[in-house]
Order: C-alpha cells, then structure tokens, then sequence
C-alpha cells in the first residue's frame, strides 16, 4: 500500500537519494513542520521524498530499525517504507510505525503537539487510542 502511495504522489515531489542527504532533509524536514528532531532516528536511509502541494512524505531505508526511546522506555519499530501527510506540527496517516506496548506492537498513526501545549506530543493509533509524553523525550540524541 506504500509503495502506491509513493507511486502516487511522485510526480512533483522532491526526491533525495544517500544517506548522508535523506539524513539530513528528514531532520530539515521535521524542523519545518515543528516537530521533534530526534522523532525518526533512522538509519541506512535510501531515499527521502516530500509533494509539498499534496503533503506527502516518504522515508525509505535499507533494513527495519527498532529505537528505544529511554527517556520514556519506550521501543519503537520503523520499517522500510515509513509514509506520512505532514502539516504543521502533525504526521497524518503514518505508516510503518509501530510501539512496543507490554507485549504487542501497535500501529501509531498521528503524531501531534498539543495545540496549548507544544511541549507534549501525542501518538494515537488507528483505533482513536492516543498516549502523551513529553515533547523532550524525542529531541536528537
């Protein structure tokens, strides 16, 4: 479903390819819609795109990475397709995200700063299911 989303919203998207490039854009990327640096620590990027008109993200790594947040004990699981429609201070739709709860993974898809209060981020999943913490917690490490 990804991949015909990218498909989809290719045409007139900026397209970065190397690692050391899409590291840097999708750092870029998350400063300007206002949201954490350290939110997307991933690794072995391939291929970074962004459809300003229609708000279409992509990030595109080698291998899945899993991330532990320690500020919160949280691990988090990044595939190799990670997909989003950005606004400011928001990710809509995400795909290939999901959060370690106790023993089962679950799909985060929005992330959010509070609209009162930006120093906390909210994560909810697609059955309206939400959880804050600290918009810290996810600075660049």
């Amino acid at each position: 479903m990804s991949t015909q989303l990218i498909a989809n919203n290719r045409d007139n998207a900026e397209v970065y390819t190397g690692a050391a490039l899409c590291k840097e854009k999708s750092a870029e990327l998350l400063s300007e819609i206002n949201l954490p640096k350290g939110l997307l620590p991933l690794a072995d990027l391939v291929e970074v795109g962004y459809n300003r008109a229609t708000g279409f993200v992509w990030l595109k790594q080698s291998k899945r990475k899993e991330h532990r947040f320690r500020a919160i004990g949280r691990t988090v699981s990044y595939d190799t397709d990670v997909t989003a429609f950005v606004e400011d201070r928001r990710m809509r739709r995400l795909t290939g995200v999901k959060s370690k709860e106790l023993l089962i993974w679950v799909s985060i898809s929005d992330i959010f700063l509070e609209e009162r209060d930006h120093s906390k981020i909210t994560f909810a999943n697609p059955t309206g299911l939400s959880r804050s913490f600290p918009a810290s917690a996810f600075e660049a490490e």
